[in-house]
Order: C-alpha cells, then structure tokens, then sequence
C-alpha cells in the first residue's frame, strides 16, 4: 500500500532526525563549565605565545590586538557563568594594565575588538574610565568617517572600513553596546550603515555566506567551487549574534540582522561534516582536518540562535551537539586547544598542534552559549 505524501516526508524526516542524533549525547553542564575554565586557564597562562603559536607575528604579543582581544571577548562570557572571581579579576587587570585604550590605527576593526571587553568590565566592576577610551576613538570616527571604498583588490587602503568579513565581529558589537550604555543613538546608526554597506558588498545571496573580501569574488578552488572561509564566516555569524545580544528587542533595525542570521544558519548547518567540524573551506569537505576556531563559532552562534528563539531546537540542536563534541575533543588533557587554523585570510592547512587566542575565544563563546541553552 502507498503511503501518502505527507505521511511518508513526515517519516522520512523522523528517519533523519533519528539519523542526525545517533551520535550525540547530552551536555553536562559542569563538565562543560569545567572545560571551558581549563582552557581559559591554560590561555591565560601562556599570554605570552612565543612557544605555544606557530604563526606569530608582532600583533600577536600586542594585548590589544584582535587575537588577543577575541580571546577576551570569550573570557568575558565565561566570567558571567563562573563561580570563580579569577576571570573576571583576569579582564579587569589587562584593561588597566592597558589603560583601556584600544589598538593604534584609529579606524581599523582589528584595533577595536579589545573595547568589547573594556565594555563588559565598565559593568562589572571598572566603572565609566574603562568606557571613555572607546567613546573618544568612536566620536573621532564618527566627525571623520573614512571615505575609503570597500574594494580590497584595488591600490586602495579599504582596511579604514569593514571591507573584509571578520570586522563584523571585531567592531560592530562595541559600537551597538556603547550605544546602549551611552544612550547615544549616533553609534548604533554608525554601526547598520556601515554594515549594510558591508553586506551588500560581500554576502553571497545564492550561497548565503561571506566572501572574505573582495579578492576572492572570482577565485574557485580545483573544482570550481567558491572560496568561502569558514573562521571568516565565523566571524560573521557570531557578530551577528553578538549585535542582536545588544539591540533592543524593538529595535527597527533588528529584523534584518534576524533575517541574515537565520539565511545563514539554514546554509551552515548543511555544511557540517559528520565528525561535527566545519572544513576550513565550506564548500569542500572532503578530505580536510579539524578546524575548531570556525566551529567553535558555529557552535555558538547555532546555540545562541536557539536559546534567543531564532532558530527551531529540532532542526539545529544536533549540529550544536556534535560540534561541541568535537570541540571538546580538540582540547588537551592540560587545557590547550588544537586543530586551530593560524592567521590567515583563507581556508588553510591546520595540524592538532596548532593553538590561538582567538581559537580559545570561541571556544569559551561556544561553550557559555550550550551552558544557557541546558541551565
């Protein structure tokens, strides 16, 4: 006898649901807890990288770059949910050991993404100095908007603007937040412009995912298919859920933010390979390592979405669980994370070695969203 149409898809999708959690378990929220403080732990113990990272560059010693000021934003997350005092005494030092100012280059996303954590300490602890830095670098911004276009394969410097697709992580949250904290509307509005313009510029309509920049809108790999970077996608997804942290429920300028999240999320979580890893490059899984700093965004990003009711927990809590089973596989007895791409601009190789502050970063954003979404 033939079943009828709607009763066979509604077997067929119980058949893979059923599929799609054979392979997980559920989170245990004190183990979780415990593992992110153990990588927490081992990072804040090795700030200086020297021996720990293998691609280092100058920045990577700053404490107010964007690897070490991801890492920060992490932390952050983690001290909301622990009962140690020791994370958040952690933040509260390196922001007055740096006088909570943020990177050098007035414009540059990669200079402001240690303020996000200046912000958060502003709240807990540190008082109205830790925001001022901030402010005075934003209101400069602000009466002197770069006039830079977003073209990075031009002789242009467009690194004055969000012309690459990580800024919408290292900028976008300090100035929504500052915007709240300050009741200023100016920072807010600052921040949708020039993420529009951002969008418009780099996200792939048909695939739903970000170019880097600009320089890879015509580059394919051997087989012809596009080049979108999974740690820089990564960024975006999980800036995405940091505005909407801090927007307004009733903000006019939610909906869009909602809407490419959601975009984004469908496309993801059919790219996610059966150890629970994204591929470094999105499109072409095949035969590629772990990678745990994308994932670890993924990862957060898919759990928050749930939690904030943005996403439906049937469809997209098996990818949470399997991704965060993979990562905790990729931290070490001792607490070092592995199998984190280094500094780069595109899908890479990476070795269970590899280690990064913005990979713990992750990480830690990842595992305080699974710990909300199982309190």
């Amino acid at each position: 006898m033939t079943l009828a149409l709607p009763v066979l898809l509604g077997a067929l999708a119980m058949m893979f649901a059923s599929l799609a959690t054979a392979d997980t378990k559920p989170i245990d929220g004190a183990a979780t807890l415990a593992l992110m403080e153990k990588a927490a732990d081992w990072q804040l113990a090795h700030l200086e990288p020297a021996s720990t990272i293998k691609v280092m560059r100058e920045e990577t010693r700053n404490a107010r770059s964007w690897q070490q000021g991801a890492f920060y934003v992490g932390l952050t997350a983690l001290a909301e949910r622990s009962q140690s005092e020791r994370f958040r005494a952690a933040i509260l030092s390196h922001g007055r050991s740096q006088k909570w100012r943020l990177g050098d280059r007035t414009y540059h996303a990669d200079d402001h993404v240690i303020g996000q954590s200046y912000l958060w300490a502003s709240t807990h602890g540190a008082g109205p100095k830790a925001i001022a830095p901030a402010r005075r670098r934003l209101d400069a911004i602000i009466a002197a908007p770069s006039p830079a276009n977003l073209a990075a394969h031009e002789a242009t410097q467009c690194w004055d603007r969000w012309c690459w697709c990580d800024a919408l992580f290292m900028a976008p949250p300090l100035w929504i937040e500052l915007s709240q904290l300050t009741n200023d509307p100016r920072y807010a509005q600052f921040a949708h412009q020039e993420w529009k313009a951002t969008q418009d510029y780099l996200y792939d309509r048909d695939e739903h995912l970000f170019y880097r920049d600009s320089r890879f809108f015509e580059r394919r790999d051997e087989k012809g298919r596009k080049l979108f970077w999974s740690r820089g996608n990564g960024w975006v997804f999980a800036g995405i859920a940091r505005v909407l942290t801090f927007l307004p429920k009733d903000d006019p300028a939610r909906p869009a933010y909602e809407t490419l999240f959601k975009q984004m999320a469908a496309k993801l979580q059919t790219l996610q390979k059966p150890d629970g890893y994204w591929p470094s490059s999105l499109l072409a899984p095949e035969n590629t390592p772990p990678e745990s700093s994308g994932t670890g965004f993924f990862v957060y990003g898919l759990a928050w979405g749930i939690n904030a009711n943005l996403l439906d927990r049937y469809t997209y809590e098996p990818a949470v669980l399997r991704g965060w089973q993979a990562l905790e596989k990729a931290v070490d007895a001792d607490g070092r994370l592995g199998w984190v791409q280094q500094v780069s601009d595109r899908p890479d190789q990476v070795l269970q070695s590899d280690t990064q502050f913005y990979g713990v970063g992750a990480l830690l954003l990842a595992g305080s969203a699974l710990l909300d979404l199982y309190k």
